[in-house]
C-alpha cells in the first residue's frame, strides 16, 4: 500500500511539473536571464521593480491562487510585458524552468519563518535549496533574502556562510527597494546578501 501511495504522489508530481515547463515555457525565453521572487504574494515589490528595470525579465511565483490573481491584474495595469506571475512552489519552479534560462538576482523577502521548532525543515533556506538554485544561477548571481525573524536570519546567515556555492556579499541593502506588507508592520527587519560564487 505505501509503494502505491509513493509511486501516486511522484506521478502527481510529474504530472504538475509537466504543466508547469508548458507554462514556463510561454513565458520565459530558453536561455534567458531571470529575476526571480520567491513568494510574490500580490506582486507588490517585483511590479515595482519591474516597472524600473523594464529591460529584465521578472517572475514571482506564490502557491495561493488568489495572491496571483491579483499579482496579475498589476502586472496587466501596468502593461508590463517582461512581468510574470507563477502559480508554483519554489521545488517545482526549479525543476520546470528552461534547462538553459539562469537567475541573475533572487529575492526572498519575508518568507514563513516557520517559528515553531517541529516545522523549522519547512523553512526554505536550506542547503539543498541553496545548490538547487545555484545549479540554477549565472556566475555572480545576487541571492537577497530580508526577514523579521531574527533567528530566522541567524538560521539562513550559519547556512548560506557554509555552502559551497555562495558567498556573503559585503552590503546588506537590496539593489532596490519597495517595501513589502510585512515590511511596512515590522518593527525591524535582517537584510542578508548572498553571490553565486
Amino acid at each position: 500500500m505505501r509503494s502505491t501511495g509513493l509511486k501516486g504522489h511522484v506521478a502527481i508530481v510529474a504530472s504538475r511539473r509537466d504543466a508547469l515547463r508548458r507554462v514556463l515555457a510561454d513565458k520565459i525565453e530558453a536561455t534567458g536571464r531571470l529575476v526571480w521572487e520567491v513568494g510574490c504574494g500580490h506582486g507588490h515589490f517585483l511590479a515595482a521593480y519591474a516597472a524600473t528595470h523594464p529591460g529584465e525579465t521578472c517572475v514571482g511565483i506564490d502557491i495561493a491562487s488568489e495572491r496571483i490573481a491579483r499579482a496579475d491584474r498589476k502586472r496587466e495595469r501596468s502593461k508590463l510585458e517582461r512581468l510574470h506571475f507563477v502559480r508554483a512552489d519554489a521545488d517545482d519552479f526549479l525543476a520546470s524552468m528552461p534547462e538553459r534560462a539562469r537567475f541573475s538576482s533572487i529575492f526572498i523577502l519575508f518568507p514563513d519563518p516557520w517559528p515553531k521548532r517541529r516545522h523549522h525543515k519547512k523553512r526554505l533556506i536550506k542547503p539543498e535549496f541553496l545548490s538547487a538554485l545555484a545549479a540554477r544561477s549565472e556566475k555572480g548571481a545576487h541571492l537577497h533574502f530580508r526577514t523579521d525573524h531574527e533567528a530566522y536570519f541567524r538560521e539562513a546567515l550559519g547556512i548560506i556562510l557554509e555552502h559551497a556555492d555562495w558567498i556573503r556579499s559585503d552590503t546588506a541593502t537590496l539593489p532596490f527597494e519597495e517595501p513589502t506588507v510585512f515590511q511596512k508592520r515590522a518593527a525591524r527587519y535582517f537584510t542578508l546578501v548572498a553571490m553565486r560564487r
